[in-house]
């Protein structure tokens, strides 16, 4: 078995890496190609801590095997760690043993990031300028350099409901050359693009602060009540996923269809839009919405990536199982 230690994962993992990763299999998904596992998703009563199982298998790229983590809320203030923690455990499709161990926090960061990028990469307007986000913590800088690659963007809005961490995503705009300025959430409505990234669990977007011809990546919404946009949001918009049955039972959509605004059928699914088989944005005018819900094949994806790189680069361990 091989082992790629965290440590290593940022001099082998690229953006560009982890967008095509991902892309491939959205794509592998909406084929009938590649198929997620149920996710085990549960609250400890301990340390407040969210842990669980994403994993599937994709016969394309026969990747199988899992990832396992979660979220302990108290880890960057009381031992100056991240808060999210994971790993991912990949196994020979073929005979079932374990083929490779690979540090999951970065590739998580990395993997979510691409998510929205390819979303924006497919969904957005193209003569999008505006990007707003929302959020600004620890993942909301891997979006922003993420969704930054996806248009010629002008200029970067940020909203957080701690302001004072909005400097962090200042630095990343004006790093990429892109001025960045502090809004209220009723100025969202100037942002052509909009990411979301946030642990709510209540709606903070509301409908009628985002414009006509605006596409949304919510990726903060991954558990059963989380929710970052009002429902009637997604009642205006065309709404996108990684995949439907899981948006539809802890993704943004949840709320939506549990309110009867929407229907499951309502959803498309992203891959269906990279392979050709759905248009997407149908016209400047329509609203768009990415619920970025963060499946199981994604972080395979990327691990599997990561590994051969590893392999290539002689940093991979080998231990005997």
């Amino acid at each position: 078995m091989l082992i790629v230690p965290e440590h290593e994962i940022a001099d082998l993992m690229t953006r560009e890496a982890a967008f095509d990763a991902v892309e491939a299999v959205f794509a592998a998904m909406a084929a009938g190609q590649a198929y997620n596992f149920p996710v085990v998703r549960e609250a400890l009563g301990h340390e407040d801590a969210l842990y669980g199982f994403k994993g599937g298998f994709d016969r394309s790229g026969l990747t199988l095997g899992l990832k396992a983590g979660g979220y302990w809320p108290n880890n960057l203030e009381t031992k100056g760690i991240i808060n999210h923690q994971s790993t991912v455990f990949l196994f020979d499709p073929d005979t079932g043993r374990p083929r490779a161990m690979v540090g999951g926090n970065l590739l998580t960061a990395l993997r979510t990031a691409a998510a929205s990028a390819v979303s924006i990469r497919h969904l957005a307007r193209r003569d999008a300028r505006v990007l707003g986000m929302i959020g600004a913590g620890h993942q909301a800088k891997f979006q922003l350099r993420a969704a930054l690659e996806q248009r010629a963007f002008e200029k970067v809005i940020g909203w957080n409901l701690h302001p004072e961490m909005l400097p962090g995503l200042e630095e990343v705009a004006r790093g990429a050359g892109v001025p960045f300025q502090a809004v209220e959430l009723d100025e969202m409505h100037a942002a052509d693009v909009i990411v979301s990234i946030t642990s709510s669990f209540a709606a903070i977007l509301g409908a009628d602060q985002v414009a006509p011809g605006t596409h949304l990546a919510c990726m903060g919404t991954d558990t059963k009540g989380k929710q970052e946009v009002d429902p009637a949001l997604l009642a205006r918009a065309r709404v996108f996923t990684d995949e439907v049955a899981q948006a539809v039972s802890l993704g943004e959509a949840q709320h939506a269809v549990a309110s009867g605004l929407i229907g499951e059928g309502d959803i498309q699914t992203l891959g269906a839009v990279i392979n050709g088989d759905d248009p997407g944005r149908r016209s400047d005018e329509e609203i768009t919405l990415f619920d970025g819900t963060g499946v199981g094949l994604q972080d395979l994806a990327v691990a599997a990536a990561v590994v051969d790189l590893a392999v290539e680069k002689g940093v991979a361990i080998e231990v005997e199982v």
